[in-house]
């Protein structure tokens, strides 16, 4: 028979609620961007400016993909989906950093094109909605600077808009050197730097979100550590903000099992932030199910 304990401190409809406001102005500040750039591309004929529009339009869905996720982990469980739909954050997570190393490709390419055959020569026009750019992304970026520190669907959020915001400032820098100067190679290679460093941002999110994504042991919680207070243990994130643990533990009395199951599981949660426990209770020393002894 299992003993259960899931504490729920960890609510995350509470944390839908923080970020819901934070998605909601990020969608439409970007999605308006989009349309600013979309438009002054075509007024100005810039290739550069359309195709910006493009990258940004794609930046939108990966606000609104991280957005879902987050509405979706805070529905309540359901008979056939005892976990609810946790899991739903980790995805987006995982799908957000593969769009931005797909982004990191395409920069790079663009850039060693631009280093054979520069292209067109950035304009006042372009510079101005590049700076705009910068506004726009920075604002947003901020908007998830402090919940990106613990939830990696949020992180991936992040990222996006510090990537853009990256972009823009290159935009800005490259394209008022380059109204002044002839020096084509400079924005190719400004590109190339800023390719490097959303790589090497989105590179860890990519990394945890497939450990998570195969219910690895979340970053943060030493294994070795948790396995000093208890034994026969498998520890996994439920979504981005919540982890997991399943136990086996010896007690041959069974006076005081409820007692020790809140104890052990108030230990979990504010030693490690694993907020939802389940413990059986072996009576001897006998072989668990799985064939492994204590």
């Amino acid at each position: 028979m299992h003993s259960h304990d899931h504490s729920h401190g960890h609510d995350h409809s509470h944390q839908f609620d923080t970020h819901n406001r934070a998605f909601a102005i990020a969608v439409i500040l970007n999605t308006l961007f989009v349309v600013i750039e979309a438009v002054y591309g075509v007024l100005s004929g810039s290739l550069a400016l359309i195709a910006d529009a493009g990258h940004n339009l794609s930046d939108v869905m990966g606000l609104l993909l991280a957005w879902a996720a987050s509405w979706l982990a805070s529905k309540a469980a359901t008979t056939s989906k005892t976990y609810g739909l946790k899991k739903t954050t980790i995805l987006a997570a995982l799908f957000n950093a593969l769009i931005l190393i797909a982004a990191v490709g395409g920069i790079t390419w663009e850039a060693l094109q631009r280093l054979g055959n520069p292209g067109e020569i950035a304009g006042l026009v372009v510079v101005v909605v590049a700076g705009i750019g910068v506004v726009i992304n920075g604002i947003t970026m901020m908007l998830f600077m402090k919940g990106q520190k613990g939830d990696l669907n949020i992180r991936g959020a992040f990222l996006h808009m510090a990537a853009d915001t990256a972009v823009s400032v290159g935009v800005v820098i490259s394209g008022t050197i380059l109204m002044f100067t002839d020096q084509a190679w400079i924005d190719p290679v400004i590109s190339l730097v800023i390719a490097v460093v959303i790589f090497l941002g989105t590179w860890q999110l990519l990394k945890e979100s497939i450990n998570l994504a195969l219910d690895a042991v979340p970053r943060g919680i030493d294994p070795a550590a948790v396995r000093e207070h208890l034994e026969h243990l498998h520890i996994w994130a439920l979504s981005t903000t919540e982890n997991a643990l399943t136990v086996h533990l010896v007690k041959p009395d069974p006076e005081g099992d409820d007692e020790a199951i809140h104890q052990a599981s108030a230990m979990l949660a504010a030693e490690f932030n694993i907020h939802h426990t389940t413990i059986q209770w072996e009576r001897g020393c006998a072989p668990c199910p799985n064939g492994t002894t204590h």
